[in-house]
């Protein structure tokens, strides 16, 4: 499968979550840019803006490679072929998440929101936790792996915030906690759902196990993040 991606061409953001032809970049003003306009949603005063780890098309092709095998040893029984590449992109420690869909819906979803590992190991650790360790779903069975498409989310490191109306739908994820609960959401679910601001807060507690309103109690710790989110053709 091929990789699915639109970049514009100020090369400042990179998504791949909703339809490129509806978007429409706050920096070179193109329509083939990953995230939608800034300008046009509104960028609330101190809305912090997180540098992306940005990646080329073959280091994506690569990681996207990468995470195919690892399914596929796993399923085989193989243990994991990690040769470090040589570039340093891929081999740097940086949190992902892998998302695994079949005909549009979420078949897994695993990752870690930072690492000490570098980025190919994470990426082959968290395919393989994808398909078999979400407890939402039941292990990836092998006749299923063709047609499942495997998406990519390479994430910034995480910034708290204190004023919730800074997180900006579309480019930013959350990740909320208070307590021993948390919960995180990626940047590209409240744009698939429609979601507007606080909604997308009210979800996050919710995936945390949080009452819908605990984002407005000053105990709860909100961090945002950004994601270069890449993935196979359908």
């Amino acid at each position: 499968m091929r990789a699915r991606w639109r970049t514009c061409s100020c090369t400042i953001f990179t998504w791949c979550a909703i339809p490129w032809t509806r978007l429409l970049c706050a920096t070179c003003r193109t329509r083939n840019c990953a995230l939608p306009s800034i300008t046009e949603r509104g960028r609330a005063p101190g809305a912090p803006l997180l540098e992306l780890p940005l990646l080329n098309s073959e280091q994506r092709e690569y990681l996207l490679t990468l995470a195919r095998k690892s399914i596929r040893g796993h399923l085989k029984g193989e243990p994991p072929e990690l040769q470090a590449p040589h570039d340093d992109a891929l081999t740097r420690a940086c949190g992902a998440f892998v998302t695994l869909k079949q005909k549009g819906r979420l078949r897994g979803c695993i990752g870690n929101i930072r690492s000490s590992d570098p980025l190919h190991e994470t990426v082959s650790r968290m395919a393989v936790a994808a398909a078999s360790e979400d407890p939402r779903f039941p292990p990836l069975q092998p006749r299923e792996l063709d047609t499942t498409r495997i998406e990519i989310s390479v994430l910034s490191p995480m910034q708290k915030i204190t004023n919730p109306e800074s997180v900006i739908v579309g480019e930013h994820g959350l990740y909320i906690r208070k307590g021993h609960l948390s919960g995180l959401l990626l940047p590209q679910v409240p744009v698939e759902w429609g979601w507007d601001r606080e909604t997308f807060l009210r979800q996050t507690c919710r995936k945390a196990g949080l009452p819908d309103d605990a984002w407005k109690d000053p105990e709860t710790e909100i961090h945002c993040f950004s994601a270069e989110v890449f993935g196979e053709d359908a």
